[in-house]
């Protein structure tokens, strides 16, 4: 059994065949995905998905590169739409400063909020960081959420250690097959297995040996066979441990079974 802990489904590179990319993630043994949410304005599709589908849950949230849409955000509104029982978590949110694509103090007040919503609920933070690792890790320092995860984690050693300090996770995408991926290949051999967990971050960064096509959820365990092989286990026990880390971190999707 394998989970993805972090895919898009909701967004339109699926629209034609949602069904056919979920029988084939099934049948390739991902019985479970977490679809997230970018925008609050898109919340309502991708709760959809997830009402729709048995093992499929998602969270709320506005990814970084959307704070300048969400300036206005309060964490009560965030609070009232994660009491759906299949909302599991508060993100993506977070830090982006490689593209900039809002305002850089936007997107902290925006990260807090979100923080401020996860302190609220107990729901784990969903966290993108891209080249804003010491603001991260100086945020979370302060603010102290419960436990959350680093996802699509290509970040540095200093990063790691400090979310894994605070009871935080690691997710790893198909990012680590990838060539020039030695520095975060180095990162993983020394992440605790108690700690990992895998995803696709689909439609995006098809694993080898997928890559340059439209990643989707199937997909993920050629991730998972990388990092086991990383880390030196069977790709079955990889899968099995990453899959119980993704329902110890995500307790709500463990306490309703669906």
């Amino acid at each position: 059994m394998l989970a993805d802990s972090h895919c898009h489904l909701d967004f339109p590179d699926f629209a034609a065949e949602r069904d056919a990319v979920i029988d084939r993630a099934r049948a390739a043994g991902v019985t479970t995905m977490l679809t997230i949410c970018t925008r609050l304005d898109e919340f309502e599709g991708v709760r959809e998905i997830a009402e729709a589908y048995d093992r499929i849950w998602c969270s709320i949230g506005a990814h970084p590169h959307e704070a300048a849409d969400h300036a206005r955000l309060r964490s009560d509104q965030l609070i009232v739409l994660a009491e759906h029982p299949k909302v599991v978590g508060i993100g993506e949110t977070g830090l982006d400063f490689h593209y900039d694509m809002s305002p850089r103090d936007i997107q902290e007040r925006v990260f807090r909020t979100h923080i401020e919503a996860s302190c609220a609920s107990g729901l784990p933070l969903i966290i993108h960081a891209r080249e804003a690792d010491r603001e991260i890790a100086r945020i979370l320092k302060e603010e102290r959420p419960p436990p959350g995860v680093l996802h699509c984690f290509s970040s540095g050693r200093a990063l790691a250690e400090t979310a894994l300090e605070l009871g935080f996770y690691v997710s790893i995408s198909g990012i680590v097959t990838f060539r020039n991926a030695d520095e975060l290949r180095a990162i993983v051999r020394d992440l605790p297995l108690d700690r990992l967990l895998v995803e696709t971050d689909a439609p995006y960064l098809a694993p080898v040996p997928y890559r340059g096509k439209r990643n989707e959820p199937a997909f993920v365990g050629a991730t998972a066979a990388a990092v086991a092989a990383l880390k030196d286990v069977a790709p079955e026990h990889l899968a099995a441990l990453t899959h119980d880390n993704f329902f110890r971190l995500f307790s709500k999707a463990a306490a309703s079974g669906g």
